[in-house]
């Protein structure tokens, strides 16, 4: 008799999605770890590779290796990517997981690059994939830690999100007012080009490219870098609030949801909470 396992909404996994699924979202066995370890190594080669083939001296003499380089990894993590999605019974939840979007994205810019060549570059994102480092070398206290500070930071981003937009109008009215005082003599040759020095000031880079020249310009500039101390300081208070009401000293579980693929459960929970499948089985 052939048999599959049944989970809590009456759906079932076949046993081999089930082995896979093991050897690819857990590290507590052999099989796992080696997976996790071979994919590590194999992420670090492929960055390493993106990196040294941006130096035009090396890409000149060793363009044909590193084309091959390029996509065999990319075809390698194309089928990883396959079969992290074959393996959970959701797979759209994993597709849209912060690491579903990064194996997308890691693989992505080699398909893209037959269109826009220089786009192959945008392979280094597969570093974010190195993130897994974590669970496979059993420093779970870091994960912790990161689900602290994601989890804060998701709660905060409307708030910053809102600011910003007040920020935006205010960039574009000061801009705008710098090149109705300073106009094209000072190198204030339009709105667009007000706004980029009113963003440079507020922000406290000061390039120097263009500074005003009158004294009622210079006023409008030093009242607007005042003016940048403050503001820069909100969206750390926002974000600085949140993490305090966000933190807890239990552990979080993140082994993944065999279901949909997600980490960040508390430690005692029987249930994942994005889709509600049972975590221990």
């Amino acid at each position: 008799m052939n048999k599959k396992i049944l989970y809590n909404n009456g759906k079932r996994l076949s046993p081999w999605r089930e082995s896979l699924n093991t050897i690819i979202f857990g590290s507590e066995t052999r099989l796992g770890r080696t997976f996790d370890v071979i994919l590590i190594i194999s992420i670090i080669v492929s960055v390493f590779s993106v990196v040294i083939g941006s130096v035009d001296k090396i890409y000149k003499e060793y363009w044909e290796i590193l084309f091959y380089i390029e996509w065999f990894f990319t075809l390698l993590f194309s089928l990883e990517y396959t079969l992290r999605l074959i393996s959970v019974r959701r797979p759209l939840l994993y597709a849209r997981s912060f690491f579903g979007i990064v194996d997308f994205l890691s693989i992505i810019p080699t398909y893209l690059s037959f269109l826009f060549p220089s786009i192959k570059y945008m392979l280094i994102i597969r570093m974010l994939r190195l993130l897994r480092v974590f669970r496979v070398l059993k420093l779970v206290a870091y994960m912790d830690e990161a689900q602290v500070l994601m989890s804060a930071l998701n709660k905060s981003w409307r708030k910053i999100l809102v600011f910003l937009f007040a920020i935006l109008a205010l960039v574009i009215i000061f801009g705008s007012l710098m090149y109705v005082v300073e106009g094209k003599e000072a190198g204030f040759t339009s709105i667009p080009k007000s706004i980029y020095w009113t963003i440079v000031t507020l922000t406290t880079v000061g390039y120097g490219d263009i500074a005003p020249q009158t004294p009622l310009g210079q006023m409008i500039a030093a009242f607007i870098m005042i003016m940048g101390y403050g503001i820069i300081a909100v969206p750390t208070g926002i974000y600085s609030a949140e993490l305090v009401k966000t933190f807890k000293p239990d552990r979080i579980n993140n082994d993944a949801c065999p279901d949909c693929g997600k980490t960040g459960h508390d430690y005692n929970a029987d249930y994942c909470k994005y889709c509600g499948h049972v975590l221990d089985d």
